[in-house]
């Protein structure tokens, strides 16, 4: 495993002078002027963020994996109630924050997004979710949620993929932002699917350096999708919001698709999207790796 290697803004700045830059576009469902996406040891990739252009995963065979809760897990959805849940910040012209209704047994995206009560570092989370089989996706809109750990930082995308198609890095289990999934076996609107995650928490020393980065191994119906994949920073949608000054926000040449990770707790909430779709929820579980952790 490669070791993390801290880079300053100034190393950064003269790899994306090297990278050159595209006109600024829009593509359909993509974009052509975003930063480019950084490869592990801080080079850029030929891919923007969000590049259309960037190739799209093979179609798999995939099915469900309806997993029972081991008996060292934590149920953090039985199909009863939300109590292991609290609704985040929520816009104030829609009211306060709410959360997510529980209608037969199935937890129905609404509102704004909700995060655990608890909070995680290493762990195990599994979690089913469905598309509803009248609602189709273009692209990002229309079936959209996504599973963050971190309390936000880090997002396993949740988006209809079995026919739906969008930029590589923003498909159904890609980490999003970065990391398309090796391949696709998403399955149709109105069937249940699931993921198995493994997320390891980064660790940093007291002056915020990298000491071990954010990892994940995600499962996608029953396919290895993810494997151990390292990140070296957190994504965003387009980059917007990665760098630090309006100047270098707006300066094509050094725009790059993630912000080198910034120190934070190991243990935070694990949180729901909500992307203004009501994607479906059930049997959600998590065993927690560290639990003797601070």
């Amino acid at each position: 495993m490669m070791s993390p290697t801290k880079f300053t803004l100034t190393t950064l700045l003269s790899l994306g002078a090297c990278a050159g830059t595209l006109p600024q576009a829009a593509a359909a469902d993509g974009f052509t002027d975003t930063p480019f996406v950084l490869n592990l040891d801080g080079t850029p990739m030929q891919w923007r963020t969000h590049d259309p252009r960037r190739p799209k995963p093979k179609k798999v065979e995939g099915t469900l994996q309806n997993t029972p809760r081991p008996a060292e897990a934590e149920v953090l959805f039985d199909g009863r109630k939300a109590s292991a849940w609290a609704p985040c910040a929520r816009n104030k012209k829609y009211g306060p924050p709410t959360l997510w209704p529980v209608k037969d047994g199935v937890l129905v995206a609404s509102y704004q997004d909700l995060q655990t009560k608890k909070s995680y570092g290493d762990c195990k989370l599994h979690i089913e979710w469905r598309v509803p089989k009248n609602r189709s996706g273009q692209g990002q809109r229309g079936a959209n949620s996504g599973v963050m750990f971190g309390a936000g930082r880090y997002e396993v995308q949740v988006l209809e993929s079995h026919t739906n198609v969008t930029y590589a890095d923003g498909q159904a289990a890609a980490i999003y932002g970065f990391m398309p999934p090796l391949v696709n076996p998403a399955l149709p609107p109105g069937e249940w699917q699931s993921y198995d995650i493994t997320y390891t928490a980064p660790r940093f020393d007291e002056d915020g350096n990298t000491l071990k980065r954010a990892r994940f191994h995600v499962v996608f119906n029953g396919v290895v999708v993810q494997n151990d994949q390292e990140l070296i920073g957190d994504g965003s949608y387009r980059g917007s919001s990665l760098f630090p000054t309006k100047q270098l926000r707006e300066n094509p040449k050094s725009r790059y698709g993630h912000r080198l990770l910034e120190k934070h707790p190991a243990r935070l909430p694990i949180r729901l999207q909500f992307h203004g779709d009501p994607i479906e929820f059930r049997n959600i579980w998590v065993i927690d790796l560290e639990k003797d952790a601070k």
